[in-house]
């Protein structure tokens, strides 16, 4: 079990030293965030049919939720829960990351251990974000 916490955290790890500052003047600049988002949106549909990319579609699709959620003012995220969120979009949409995408089915393979690594780091928040979105009718 430690090992795999050792391996979520050199993940993102590696993914902050990658974007780490791109994000943290991505959480101040709402329109940049808005921006960030159509990326992903465009980028899912331009790649979906990609068996790995499918597997990051609901992940991608909750924090996409989490962060509208957050600059609507409806449901706040602390700082470190929306860096790693915005993390996961930014190296999601990145030409630049460690396995190009470019490189078909292998390429997204480190997007999905990116987004899956800080999808188990916010999972509490994540199950906190999914009980309040249940309230909201």
């Amino acid at each position: 079990m430690s090992s795999l916490k050792a391996k979520t955290s050199a993940t993102i790890d590696n993914a902050k030293a990658l974007f780490g500052k791109k994000v943290d003047a991505l959480i101040k600049q709402k329109e940049k965030v808005t921006e960030l988002i159509a990326g992903v949106g465009h980028k899912l549909s331009s790649v979906g049919d990609n068996p790995r990319v499918k597997k990051l579609i609901e992940p991608l699709s909750v924090f996409i939720r989490m962060i509208k959620a957050h600059f609507n003012g409806a449901h706040k995220l602390t700082n470190s829960t929306l860096g790693l969120v915005l993390l996961a979009l930014v190296y999601f949409i990145s030409p630049i990351d460690i396995i190009p995408d470019f490189l078909g089915f292998f390429g997204f393979a480190d997007d999905l251990s990116v987004v899956l690594a800080i999808y188990a780091k916010v999972k509490d928040e994540i199950e906190d974000f999914l009980d309040w979105e249940r309230t909201q009718d």
